[in-house]
This record gives C-alpha cells, structure tokens and sequence, in this order.
C-alpha cells in the first residue's frame, strides 16, 4: 500500500469534501443508534461477509505460491470469523463500526499478514486468457452495429454481462466454480429494463451531441469484465475523439484487474501498430488509482491519478463496489457515470430492486 503522505483526494470531487462526500452508499447506522448495539443493517452485512468466508478460504487454500497454505487459509477463515463474530457483540471492537471499507480492509489485512498476496491469480490468469481470445469477435459484433444509439446501449449491456464476473459474491463464486460463464449468454439475460436505476436513454442522447474530452474510468474484475465490458466501451470512447484514463487497483483484491495486469492485458490487444482493433490507442492511458480494496474512498487516491484527472470531464465508476456499494451519490464537478451489476440481495432490498438488476446512473453536469 502506498505511504500515507501519496494519497490525496480525487481532484473532480465536489469541494469541500468534508461535508459533500459520503463514502459508503448503505449507511450502517446512524448517529440516534446505540454505539454499544450492532444495527440490523451491520448484522446484515456482517453475515454476507461471515458467508464468503468458505469461498476464499477455498481459494487461499488452494495457492500454491504460499507454503503451508491449507493451515494458513484456516487460519485465515477463523481469524475473520472470530473479528466478524466480535462486531455482533460490540461493533466500535477491531476501529469499528463496520462499513463495507473496514469490512473489506481487515479481510484483505488477514490474508496478507498470512502471506496470501493475489489468491485469486490462477483463476484471473484464466479468464483474462479466454476473454482476451474472444475480443475481436465481441468488437466486431459491436461494430457491426451501424445505429449509434444501439451500438450505445449493445456496449453498455456488454459491461454488465462482463460485471458478472465477481468472486466477491458468494452466489456467483459457486455457479462460477460450478459451470463458469459465457459472455454472450450473459448479454441475452440481463434483466429487461427499466432497470432499478436506469439513466440509459439519458445518456444515449447526450452521447450523439456532445463529446467528452477526457474520461475517468474506474475499473473493476479481470477477465470478461475489463476485456469484453469495459474495453470495447473505452474503444468507442476513443473513436469518438475522448482521451481515456482507465483507473486500476494498485494491489490485488478478489478477482479485481491490478494496474500491472492491466498494462499487460491491453499489450496482448494490441496490434503490431499499436492499435485496439483498427483504433488508435495514444489517446488511452493507464493509471494506478493507489487503491487496494473492492471498494473505493475517493478521498484518498494516488497522486498520479489525481493528476491524470484534473481536466477530465467524464467519470465512470464501474462495478458494485466503487459505483453501488462506494460513490453512487457520490458528486463530481463533471458529469459522472455510475454503472455495475446488483450482485448482493442486501444491494438489491436497499436500492429497491432485485438480484442482477442493474444501475446506470447518469449525472450532468450543467456547463
């Protein structure tokens, strides 16, 4: 993790932060609850992260990078359980009270004090090959596409099929581990709109008058997600004359892209002309966002990320836990994009919506 004195606060924030920025979306609690009591929502959550326990206890176990690793990973699954467990007794114990980042952070502090630094490696290295293979058919599905507004709206329910791919959920690590999954089928089942949060044809107007001269975008899992959702949808952005900063975790975290994979993946794309698919790439850029977690607090980013972004005008935070669970009020001096899939039931019951719906959120920005 980087020193303390390098992280500051993404630059597009609406100032002061302090009392415009709100990190976490589902607030735990509130200041009238008993600071002695979990609340039903802490209980809540703190199951949903008691319940993921076996599925990276599995993974960790089976790490072959780290000696000792099935001891280890028991370790790692009664250390969490029993730091979960004192919350339901008394949530201010372990710099509580519990939100999604602490929760998320002391998961990620265990594993790697154990000595497990990426457990989900193996399964990235996969899915980043077998999308990386489909790329240029899924672009030229998309490309194909002569109506501007439906190639639009084809590229956005390509970055939710690909927001399918997250080991952080429980559910979907089983079915994963059980049938693995395939994109195109993924596309066909998405919910039927009108999603829970659906700004689409908002933005699908906009799109054909007005061009962006920098976009942000947060990103989120390896494999189908950055190759097949979120990369034809930068590809798009970049025809359309927009410089594109792609925002990648500085360290590992779940089955999340990191920065240096990231930097490889889009090498593997590229052709001896350094072009995406016929696309000029000079215009794309890739940037260390300093973060370490599924979720993101965008009060502290890296500096070189800070710096990327200060004349951006478009930011796109994509996946559950940057653009639902963290900053889906989240308000930027431009206009902002929030968009992932609704992959937790507790997401689905506070935003009122169901399982596997979707959220585009579209904020404009009056010039």
């Amino acid at each position: 993790m980087e020193s303390e004195s390098e992280m500051v606060a993404f630059p597009l924030l609406v100032t002061p932060i302090e009392s415009n920025y709100r990190v976490a979306t589902i607030p735990y609690r509130f200041p009238s609850d008993n600071p002695k009591k979990p609340t039903p929502t802490e209980l809540q959550w703190i199951d949903l992260f008691l319940n993921s326990i076996p599925s990276f206890k599995k993974r960790a176990e089976s790490d072959t990078t780290v000696p000792d690793a099935p001891a280890r990973a028991l370790k790692f699954a009664q250390r969490y359980a029993d730091i979960l467990e004192d919350f339901k007794k008394d949530p201010e114990a372990h710099g509580g009270p519990p939100d999604c980042i602490l929760l998320c952070r002391l998961r990620e502090q265990i594993l790697r004090e154990l000595g497990f630094t990426d457990i989900f490696k193996k399964v990235k290295d996969e899915e980043n090959a077998k999308a990386i293979s489909l790329f240029e058919d899924v672009v030229s599905l998309n490309d194909a596409i002569e109506d501007g507004p439906k190639r639009l709206e084809n590229l956005v329910k390509g970055i939710f099929a690909g927001n399918i791919f997250d080991l952080g959920s429980a559910q979907l690590a089983e079915v994963f581990s059980r049938d693995g999954m395939s994109f195109l089928a993924s596309c066909q089942n998405l919910l039927p709109r009108p999603w829970v949060i659906d700004d689409l044809d908002t933005f699908k107007a906009k799109w054909g008058k007005k061009s962006w001269k920098k976009a942000v975008i947060f990103v989120d899992n390896s494999g189908a997600d950055i190759i097949l959702g979120i990369l034809p949808f930068a590809r798009e952005l970049l025809r359309h004359g927009t410089k594109v900063v792609l925002a990648a975790n500085d360290l590992p975290s779940i089955n999340d892209v990191t920065y240096p994979e990231l930097i490889e993946i889009i090498a593997k794309l590229k052709d001896e002309n350094g072009q995406l698919m016929g696309v000029d790439t000079s215009n794309l850029l890739i940037a260390n966002s300093g973060n370490d977690l599924p979720v993101i607090d965008l009060a502290r980013v890296s500096q070189e990320l800070a710096y990327l972004s200060n004349d951006a005008d478009l930011v796109i935070m994509e996946g559950m836990g940057r653009g639902i669970e963290t900053n889906l009020y989240a308000q930027f001096k431009c206009d902002s994009l929030k968009i992932g899939m609704v992959k937790h039931l507790e997401v689905a019951q506070f935003l009122g919506g169901r399982l596997y719906d979707c959220v585009f959120k579209y904020n404009e920005v009056s010039s």
